[in-house]
């Protein structure tokens, strides 16, 4: 980002444009929107600069520019249509300590001007950094048709209800009842009666909120897929958008825990195996706590939360705080790991069916039916099994697993920093030693990816051993 986007206040601040031409009269449509005094600098200006100045909405100094005009100034604006004259005035207007914009010279402006959507006082700016204003064009008029009119009436009438909404609490419940009156209310009163209406609207909304005596707030439960930020669901980017407080584990990625709300509290509750990690009853009770002060909590776990997530000890421990929860699903790791080696994990004549097994649990190496495992054709998804994997590897051989059953290991599926190690259970242990993998980790029992992976899945660097 080249450019800083920013709403600079100018009311009651002067702007300068320098420039009595075409570029000039174009710049200045836009400027006479805002409440900056306007003053213009030309020896000759167009007949619409002389009607706008004998109607009062700007200055005309009737010279070329001189040292000190842009003294003072908010912006200036060199619109010349003469590169040797924008170039001195531009000049003159840095000298004299005004932000400075060359009309149709992105390399010598100090800011640029956007394309503007205008429902005062909602204001959407677009900007390309100069580099498709074409495209700037075609999105703003795009939202011009799908933004009403009347969104910046509601706006204007919410912003003076805005101190009467502080008597509810701050956080969701206050978001949820603007978010009615500007999506639900709002626009059907102005419909049925106009501006008159929306403050009774507003008032009798407000009324219906505080006689809520659900005090608590809520908890949604949200898978947050393996790690690419374009693997969440559109119900997950909605809870982390509407969240007053995220509570993560340690495989979420920085990419989507970007998608909060920046208001929003982020709080990092992880847990690493045979490493540190955050006490279950710990992160139970920062759960409750904050839900019970009416706070939304989004519990954001890595993968799908209803898969080794201990989501179930999490949930009872809202059931008996009587707190409100939801779970959104979210893609597990297995689904990511079997689609970047091209593979999936049924397959009519080889299995019907697929484990997701677990490689430890709170008691030490997770027991399995290993001999339903180690028959031919059999698929299963080995969570948190790195650690475990020689123990994996005796059980399933004891058996009677063949020593050249397929196993494909995935680390960080779906992330730009994905490998894939392709091995079988007689080589499993040494080879994943030799892999040194640092990242989470899917084990795909019976699976090897298929030759034209490599064109199947976005790797950074694939391992086969």
């Amino acid at each position: 980002m080249k450019h800083f986007p920013i709403f600079l206040a100018v009311e009651g601040r002067r702007i300068v444009v320098s420039g009595g031409g075409e570029a000039a009269v174009a710049k200045l449509r836009l400027l006479l929107k805002t409440e900056a005094r306007l003053v213009v600098v030309a020896k000759d200006v167009a007949p619409e600069i002389d009607a706008w100045a004998d109607a009062g909405k700007l200055t005309v100094i009737r010279r070329p520019m001189e040292p000190g005009d842009a003294t003072c100034a908010a912006l200036f604006y060199a619109a010349n249509d003469d590169v040797r004259e924008d170039a001195r005035v531009t000049g003159l207007a840095q000298a004299d300590g005004a932000l400075t914009n060359w009309v149709d010279n992105l390399e010598a402006s100090q800011f640029i001007t956007p394309a503007i959507v205008d429902r005062d006082p909602v204001t959407v700016a677009i900007g390309t950094e100069g580099a498709a204003p074409v495209l700037a064009r075609a999105i703003k008029a795009e939202l011009e048709e799908r933004l009403p009119r009347a969104l910046g009436t509601l706006a204007r009438i919410g912003k003076s209800f805005r101190k009467a909404a502080e008597a509810l609490p701050f956080g969701a419940k206050r978001r949820d009842f603007w978010s009615e009156y500007y999506f639900g209310r709002g626009p059907t009163a102005f419909d049925e009666g106009g501006e008159a209406a929306l403050l009774p609207a507003l008032e009798n909304l407000l009324a219906e909120r505080l006689h809520d005596a659900d005090a608590n707030g809520h908890v949604t439960f949200v898978g947050a897929g393996p790690g690419d930020p374009e693997l969440l669901t559109l119900k997950a980017r909605r809870a982390l958008h509407e969240a007053d407080v995220v509570i993560h584990d340690r495989l979420v990625t920085s990419e989507i825990l970007e998608l909060a709300r920046r208001e929003a509290t982020i709080i990092d509750m992880g847990k690493e195996g045979f490493g540190p990690s955050t006490p279950q009853a710990d992160i139970d009770a920062a759960i409750v706590a904050h839900a019970a002060q009416g706070a939304h909590v989004v519990r954001l776990k890595s993968g799908d939360a209803t898969v080794f997530g201990r989501l179930d000890e999490e949930i009872d421990a809202c059931t008996a705080a009587g707190i409100a929860f939801s779970v959104i699903p979210g893609i597990t790791s297995a689904s990511a790991a079997v689609a970047a080696i091209g593979q999936s994990l049924t397959r009519r004549g080889r299995n019907s069916s697929v484990r997701f097994i677990t490689g430890h649990d709170v008691k030490g190496y997770a027991d399995q039916d290993w001999r339903a495992l180690a028959a031919p054709g059999q698929v299963a998804a080995i969570y948190m099994g790195k650690r475990a994997a020689r123990f994996l590897q005796g059980r399933l051989m004891m058996h009677g697993a063949e020593a050249a059953t397929p196993i494909t290991l995935v680390e960080n599926a779906s992330r730009p920093e994905q490998r894939i190690v392709a091995t079988t259970l007689a080589t499993l242990p040494h080879d994943l030693d030799d892999a040194a993998m640092d990242g989470p980790c899917l084990i795909l029992l019976g699976l090897a990816p298929r030759s034209a992976t490599a064109t199947l899945s976005t790797l950074s660097r694939e391992v086969a051993l």
